[in-house]
Formats: C-alpha cells, structure tokens, sequence
C-alpha cells in the first residue's frame, strides 16, 4: 500500500512535469522512522527498492541509499507536524522563484494555497543551512520555494502535498503567460 502512493504520485509527478527522470523526491513519516526515495531514484517507476526506510533522528544501515535531500525532509519532520514531503521542480514556479522573493496565485480555485515564499536566496545560505531555512518557513506554510530549485510541500498524505505541488504550477503558468502578455492579473 504505501508502495503504491509512491508509485501514483510519483507518475503523477513526472507525467505532469513537474520533475525530470531522476530529479524530485517523495518521503512520508511515521513515528521515528521516515520512508524516502532512493537516491537517483526515477519517480515514474518507483519499485520497492526505491523506498530506503530510515530514522528521523538517527541513520540506519540504508542511509547511504537515501535520497541526497534526507537532511532537509528530517529537518522538516523535526520542526513541523508533516507527515509527507513532496519535493519537485516545476518549472513555471521554478522561473518565478529565479526574481519574484515570493509567488502570490491568481487563479481563485488555487488562492487557498496563499502566497508562497521563495527562501534560499545566496544571502540566507550564507547564514545557515538550506535544510533549516526550508523547514523553518514550512513551519508557516504547507509550500514553499527554493530560489531557482524547486518546491517542497509538506501535508499529512503524499497526495495532499502533491496536490499544493500541482496548485502552484498552475498558478505559476497562469502568472508566467500573463508576465508574457504584460497584462496584471485583475482582482475583483
């Protein structure tokens, strides 16, 4: 079962966009312990051997295996009450995050999600670590992003932070075509 919500998501992911064949990662927590992809794992084809099992706190046998983003999603899981991760690179979102200090939607069904901040920037990496950067604004917000890198969402189920994912590139790509018009959104 949990296989499978790698495996829907993951495809999901890739079908979309939203991750090229081996970039982005996925991660869900329970208790002490957190399943995340392998690293160089294709999230298109993820297999039970993709799925590396390791503690929140403490390395396993398997940590070696795990994804290269493992310290950012234990941050994450230390400083918020998440108990999934999705992190991916999409691209509309991507190009907004290289300028804009943050992503504000304009597509109503997707203003739920609020604004969205771009964290990472050169000055805050020479302060502290990306991981903590990126856990402590999660802490506020269920998306954020990281200057010109990618998103990570944080939910109770894969899916719920797959679905903020999806919401932020819509949002995003409706933004970039309206920058490419040089039209404002309008606001009723």
């Amino acid at each position: 079962m949990i296989s499978e919500q790698f495996q829907m998501v993951g495809r999901d992911l890739f079908a979309r966009g939203l991750v090229s064949s081996n970039s982005g990662n996925l991660s869900i927590r329970f208790g002490d312990q957190l399943i995340i992809i392998r690293r160089g794992s294709m999230l298109n084809c993820i297999n039970e051997n993709d799925l590396i099992e390791t503690g929140v706190s403490k390395n396993s046998r398997t940590t070696p295996l795990a994804s290269t983003d493992l310290a950012i999603h234990r941050a994450i899981y230390h400083e918020t009450q998440a108990l999934a991760i999705v992190h991916a690179h999409p691209p509309h979102a991507v190009a907004l995050s290289i300028t804009d200090k943050e992503i504000v939607p304009t597509v109503e069904d997707f203003s739920l999600i609020g604004e969205v901040p771009v964290v990472g920037w050169s000055e805050e990496l020479e302060k502290e670590s990306l991981a903590d950067i990126v856990a402590r604004a999660l802490k506020q917000y269920h998306i954020i992003m990281v200057h010109n890198h990618g998103s990570f969402a944080i939910g109770q189920w894969l899916e719920e932070a797959y679905n903020l994912t999806t919401a932020l590139e819509h949002s995003s790509q409706v933004l970039c075509l309206a920058r490419s018009l040089q039209v404002s959104p309008m606001k009723e």
